[in-house]
């Protein structure tokens, strides 16, 4: 493994980056392993949303872990005696667990997606550099999968854009070992946590890269997959802030870019929100701008037609009829 960390030499002196490193490493390796003990126990857990991970969490039988996935899971405090001492002492050293009301609380999550494990950030979610898992996740792997299956053009190059997790890059390097496929993410904690869970796949060709979608990038791709956030958040945390026009803004940037860098016969996969006002698909009629040209064929579909239905009763979304989940995919034509 090989987790990179991005400081900023401007912010820190060469000891205080050393440090720094040092500890992410120590973080991240104490990751892994507690990773693969996971997998090699058998531990599973399905990401839910966060209102349905709140509603459970709430039940008074659900306020303090009793088992693995009560503490890596659902994110709840724990107390001294439900981990090994040893394995307790070097969580906390290493910064994934950390003192919570007198007891003991994980910063980081499992899930399980297919047979393979990832880290992510911890219920709730609510720090601006957060990594967010869920059942969007689920929805983009399974268009991924998707495509995987159906596409016969060859996969030399792929890159997936906001990798967060690094679940794209991971199931597209797992699917085609030949394939050099990039992570790309302006998020160091996403970076590291999808380094680690790369790793724990044992996807050797899948590379952690920082890059602003794909200004840090080179050449062109056979596969560009993006799952960015899509939602017009108040406080505009990264993991979650799509911009303007109801959280579109950014999606429609990702494809914009996305599409001059294909190869010919290469596709971009984007698994996003799409709201609507009075019956009108914003992101859509975006989109249809860029994607109307005699050199690219696409597709559109709604894989959910409702989904964060709680947002409808906040002031930003006061004017749209519904969010739905769907997926674009625009191909290159030979």
């Amino acid at each position: 493994m090989n987790p990179q960390t991005l400081l900023d030499p401007a912010l820190d002196t060469p000891e205080m980056s050393e440090m720094s490193e040092m500890s992410d490493k120590d973080h991240d390796l104490a990751l892994l392993q507690l990773g693969q003990r996971l997998q090699d126990g058998g531990y599973r857990f399905m990401t839910v949303t966060p209102l349905t991970h709140q509603r459970v969490n709430a039940r008074e039988q659900n306020r303090t872990a009793r088992s693995l996935r009560d503490v890596f899971g659902w994110s709840r405090p724990f107390e001294t005696g439900l981990l090994d001492e040893v394995d307790l002492e070097t969580l906390l050293g290493a910064g994934v667990l950390r003192a919570h009301a007198g007891m003991w609380v994980s910063d980081v999550r499992w899930s399980s997606l297919d047979d393979v494990l990832f880290v992510h950030s911890a219920f709730p979610t609510v720090a601006h550099d957060s990594v967010f898992f869920g059942p969007d996740t689920y929805r983009f792997a399974q268009a991924i999968e998707d495509h995987l299956r159906s596409s016969t053009h060859p996969i030399r190059t792929a890159v997936d854009i906001g990798c967060g997790s690094g679940v794209g890059a991971i199931l597209i390097g797992r699917a085609r070992r030949d394939a050099s496929v990039l992570a790309v993410d302006i998020n160091p904690t996403a970076l590291r946590f999808t380094a680690v869970n790369a790793s724990l796949a044992k996807t050797e060709n899948v590379v952690a890269y920082h890059s602003d979608i794909l200004a840090g990038t080179t050449g062109e791709f056979d596969l560009i997959v993006a799952n960015p956030p899509y939602m017009k958040d108040s406080q505009e945390r990264a993991y979650r802030h799509g911009g303007d026009q109801l959280g579109s803004e950014l999606s429609v940037r990702i494809l914009a870019q996305a599409i001059e860098r294909l190869a010919p016969g290469g596709s971009v996969l984007l698994y996003t929100g799409a709201p609507s006002v009075d019956g009108v698909d914003l992101f859509l009629e975006q989109a249809r701008k860029r994607v109307d040209r005699p050199d690219l064929a696409w597709s559109y579909r709604e894989m959910d037609p409702d989904v964060f239905g709680e947002e409808l009763e906040t002031e930003t979304y006061q004017e749209a009829d519904r969010i739905a989940a769907v997926v674009l995919t625009v191909t290159r034509i030979q």
